[in-house]
């Protein structure tokens, strides 16, 4: 699972717990680590969602100014089933 640069050091701080992706099928699993700077990304959950469930406050959760700043970096690709997925940053996870 990868982020945009802006939003990484904030997820490493505990600040973005969330990421809403764009897919045709998930990616990604909960349990799964996928490193991130020295330590790692977590995944505690994942939901497929409508389009209509990114509110401004899922968009700023996420990182992000609103929903159409999100979009712009979320949609991307044929995918086009909606998925939210929480996270936990894990800076001392080894691989």
């Amino acid at each position: 699972m990868t982020f945009t640069k802006k939003l990484r050091e904030a997820i490493m701080r505990g600040e973005i717990t969330c990421s809403v992706r764009i897919w045709q099928s998930p990616r990604v699993r909960v349990g799964g680590r996928y490193r991130l700077g020295q330590g790692a990304v977590e995944v505690t959950a994942l939901q497929q969602i409508e389009l209509t469930d990114i509110t401004t406050q899922l968009a700023r959760d996420s990182g992000f100014e609103g929903v159409v700043d999100l979009l712009k970096t979320a949609k991307h690709g044929r995918g086009d089933k909606v998925y939210l997925v929480g996270f936990e940053y894990r800076p001392d996870t080894n691989f």
